[in-house]
């Protein structure tokens, strides 16, 4: 009879554990799900802030530095290359890609898978746009800024050359990366709204 009882005992127990695991669960899930939402929208806003800073590089900025001569095009750039360095570009520059990833995570636990397809195709062509930055346009920073006080600079002409068209270039492939990654996340986002109805 004890034996009965300590066994009937045991078995509340482990159906109580169970039930309180069971409950427990749904409410962590259901955490990471109302994060879900806010972090595509903030990582929808970092894409559009990056996207559009390129941008202006490729349609204003680029070009109309095109038109001065040379002194003034690489003090100009070695200008913009200082100022850039700040607390506020480097937090959207790589809160876009943490956010990103991190939304994309959010959907797929949640299940919404589709909406997890496209927040992690946005993280991909933001890594890319990050490796052209790292391989191509730092390093052609930097090279620019190796070239010295512009008071000191004897032949401004070669330097423009080893930095200007690569970088261009390069910059406007980085626009059309974060272009289609904001795309994605606007898929994403409708796609996360479609799953909450």
């Amino acid at each position: 009879m004890r034996h009965d009882q300590s066994t009937a005992h045991a078995a509340a127990t482990s159906t109580t554990a169970t039930s309180t695991a069971a409950t427990a669960a749904p409410a962590t899930a259901g955490g990471h799900s109302r994060a879900a939402g806010p972090l595509l929208a903030v990582a929808t806003v970092a894409m559009g802030l990056m996207a559009g800073l390129f941008f202006a590089f490729d349609v204003s900025v680029m070009p109309g530095l095109a038109k001065g001569d040379d002194r003034t095009y690489v003090t100009a750039m070695q200008n913009i290359n200082k100022a850039i360095e700040n607390g506020v570009f480097f937090l959207v520059f790589a809160g876009a890609f943490a956010v990103t990833g991190v939304a994309a995570h959010l959907q797929y636990r949640a299940g919404r898978r589709s909406a997890a397809f496209w927040a992690g195709a946005a993280t991909l062509l933001y890594v890319a746009a990050l490796i052209v930055t790292m391989a191509v346009n730092i390093p052609l920073n930097n090279e620019l800024a190796r070239a010295g006080d512009p008071a000191r600079i004897q032949d401004f002409a070669a330097v423009r050359d080893r930095f200007e068209s690569t970088w261009v270039a390069t910059n406007m492939l980085r626009t059309a990366l974060c272009t289609a990654g904001l795309a994605a996340l606007v898929r994403a986002l409708l796609a996360h709204a479609r799953a909450t109805r």
